[in-house]
């Protein structure tokens, strides 16, 4: 900690006071080599000889780490003077193909927008097939620029646009972020449902009247349908020192890799049958998780439409010593299953909330499309 300490000096005073960078100045590349390299194929494996997504969100979480220190590389320095860390996983849809754990695998990736101590960085990740690597999925993620110390921000270097398409890269680095505010400043925890929403949720809470009875009290679920109530899955983590990073904290892709293997079972549980994800969407790294902490992690469905199934995983923490849980991420998965599934139905207000969140969450995807359950990815 002491060397972090001394890294201060290199810390720019303003933004103005770092040299801008170009978008090829961060563009990195990199091959995981599960066909070549045999040994590290149990790595990533599933027992349905697939790939495991959890460990490709813990390498996009790494990469797009580095991808920021090298956009803000001193070369006079044998260390970077800021601490990068994952704020925010804004997106990541997948393409119609298939892993296969016995094919190499590529990443690629570069800063596509920044602001005075955020970066935006865009990943893509793509797999040997026929002698030729074919797109898998592509990624954005927000990172925010730390002191040495991990204290408190720090500027980032600017960056210069070279050509059209990296302006307009750039233009779209900067509605994600609009996009964002708007979303955020709509939530439902600050502001009512729409007209709409609240619509279809009283429709909903006349579906489940008995029509025996006719009575608020009495509720009856209709056909084919859930109780959301009855579609979680916990877990508990005991978070151990291997998991750390360079700053004794609890690396991000843990956290994802573990709310994913969550979030997957309880789709698997819900729907009856093999979910594959569609997308990652808008998890937000709200505090860090300290080594030696209890994570607790809590699972449920909160929207299904057709064959797709919106998960919501809650991650919370508590210290040994303080039984105060602190909430650090939610994380919202869609994934779709191989056979239609049942309907959701929330039974309070707070589960009303809920389900118009993961409803949001799910409309907010580019056109689901039909995917076969061949062009997806498991565990």
């Amino acid at each position: 900690m002491e060397e972090r300490k001394l890294l201060h000096s290199f810390l720019a005073a303003s933004q103005k006071g770092l040299p801008p960078r170009r978008m090829k100045d961060s563009y990195i590349e990199v091959l995981l080599p599960l066909g070549s390299q045999p040994e590290l194929r149990e790595k990533y494996l599933t027992v349905q000889n697939t790939v495991r997504f959890g460990r490709i969100l813990e390498d996009l979480d790494s990469l797009g780490v580095l991808i920021c220190y090298m956009h803000n590389k001193i070369h006079s320095a044998k260390m970077s003077p800021l601490s990068i860390v994952t704020a925010l996983v804004d997106r990541i849809d997948m393409c119609k193909k298939s892993l296969s754990p016995e094919q190499d695998i590529k990443f690629s990736g570069h800063v596509s927008w920044v602001g005075k101590t955020s970066m935006e960085v865009k990943m893509h990740m793509f797999q040997l097939h026929d002698n030729e690597f074919s797109p898998v999925l592509d990624a954005t993620f927000v990172m925010v620029a730390r002191d040495s110390e991990n204290k408190g921000p720090a500027f980032v270097n600017p960056l210069i646009l070279e050509s059209p398409e990296e302006e307009e890269i750039f233009r779209q680095g900067e509605l994600n972020k609009g996009k964002r505010v708007a979303f955020s400043s709509m939530s439902l925890l600050k502001m009512a449902p729409t007209a709409e929403e609240r619509t279809t949720i009283h429709e909903m809470f006349l579906n489940t009247l008995d029509p025996k009875t006719v009575s608020f009290r009495s509720r009856v679920l209709p056909p084919n349908a859930v109780w959301m109530e009855n579609s979680k899955l916990k877990s508990l983590d005991i978070c151990h020192p291997q998991e750390r990073n360079i700053f004794n904290r609890i690396f991000g892709g843990f956290l994802m890799r573990r709310a994913y293997e969550l979030g997957w079972a309880t789709a698997c549980n819900f729907g009856g049958s093999r979910p594959f994800i569609v997308t990652v969407d808008d998890i937000m790294f709200q505090k860090p998780v300290e080594v030696g902490s209890l994570l607790f992690l809590s699972s449920q469905v909160c929207f299904t439409q057709g064959n797709y199934i919106q998960v919501r995983v809650h991650s919370e923490v508590a210290s040994l010593q303080d039984k105060e849980h602190m909430t650090t991420n939610v994380f919202h998965f869609t994934f779709m299953s191989e056979k239609e599934v049942p309907l959701v139905f929330p039974r309070t207000y707070g589960e009303s909330m809920l389900y118009l969140d993961g409803q949001r969450h799910f409309s907010s995807m580019s056109a689901p499309v039909t995917l076969k359950k061949d062009h997806l990815i498991e565990p």
